[in-house]
């Protein structure tokens, strides 16, 4: 007698690190999914390896052993490169303008890319914290174009009604507010007119 195939319970998101500056927000995404107990599955391309040893303590591989499964950016052959694999969809924690224009136009030329082009193709919700200003015409046409395809662009503009005192609180804002896009909530997200629920200090109010 065959037995059934197991069927896949675990919620899956897919995490890109490009080489932007601003990796500190791929490397926390990823402890908060481990948090939330969502399987991560992890693309960074080279440039990113390279900021990783310019702006962190980490090695790319440690990175890569805080995710449940881990891709090369060469690796087109990988899970995530086909829409058939289904996940919650994609974050990509920073977004370079390399990345993002490659999105952007579908010529796709390592896993990351072709991951976010799967995301969307797939209508499934694609988050890019975009780092880079100021913005030339080129930078904002690319982003409304990704924009009108259904990406979500998220540059990491902290707010600070939180009252935010360390590096650690303004990534732990953006990171909230990506996961929020994709449905989750994290604990350790601040939100306003929630702060008793949270041990923040009551909201001002805002007039």
């Amino acid at each position: 007698m065959v037995s059934p195939p197991k069927i896949h319970k675990k919620e899956r998101l897919v995490v890109g690190i490009s080489g932007a500056s601003g990796v500190v927000y791929g490397i926390r995404l990823l402890d908060a999914l481990r948090e939330l107990g969502i399987e991560s599955h992890l693309v960074m391309t080279k440039a990113a390896e390279m900021t990783i040893g310019l702006e962190t303590d980490l090695k790319p591989k440690a990175v890569a052993a805080k995710a449940d499964f881990s891709y090369a950016a060469t690796d087109i052959a990988a899970s995530i490169a086909s829409g058939t694999f289904r996940t919650k969809g994609m974050i990509v924690a920073p977004c370079s303008v390399r990345s993002w224009s490659e999105i952007a136009t579908g010529v796709t030329t390592n896993l990351l890319t072709r991951a976010a082009d799967v995301t969307l193709k797939e209508r499934r919700p694609l988050v890019l914290i975009v780092r880079e200003t100021p913005l030339h015409a080129g930078h904002l046409r690319t982003l409304a174009q990704l924009a009108e395809m259904g990406a979500i662009i998220l540059p990491p503009l902290p707010a600070f009604y939180s009252e935010p005192h360390k590096i650690s609180d303004f990534v732990e804002q953006i990171i909230g507010r990506a996961l929020d896009l994709i449905g989750y909530d994290w604990p350790a997200q601040k939100r306003w007119g929630e702060s008793a629920a949270n041990g923040a200090r009551k909201p001002r109010s805002r007039t």
